[in-house]
């Protein structure tokens, strides 16, 4: 388990965020610095309203769902498609 933590964080540290906000759980001081760490409810409901409006959009991201390729490259790239549709309305298709 302590070397799954560290491999995410990792992961995560390499976005280079200014701030961490989280639900309060014990583990995250252990990886995130005070002065980066925001616990606070009104910041995670914006993250889990996020996290529902992907799933909504994305059937990959329905945790009981069995209708998605489970590779990971093709998990990042629905995602960065559907951000691009979410930002600009419209995706490009090239012939």
């Amino acid at each position: 388990m302590q070397k799954m933590r560290e491999k995410l964080w990792r992961i995560i540290k390499c976005w280079k965020s200014y701030f961490y906000v989280t639900d309060g759980y014990p583990v995250y001081p252990c990886f995130i610095d005070d002065g980066d760490h925001i616990v606070k409810k009104t910041y995670m409901t914006r993250v889990e309203g996020e996290n529902t409006r992907l799933r909504h959009y994305l059937a990959r991201l329905h945790r009981k769902t069995l209708c998605y390729s489970k590779s990971e490259e093709m998990l990042r790239l629905s995602i960065k498609l559907l951000l691009h549709y979410l930002h600009d309305g419209f995706v490009t298709l090239s012939a």
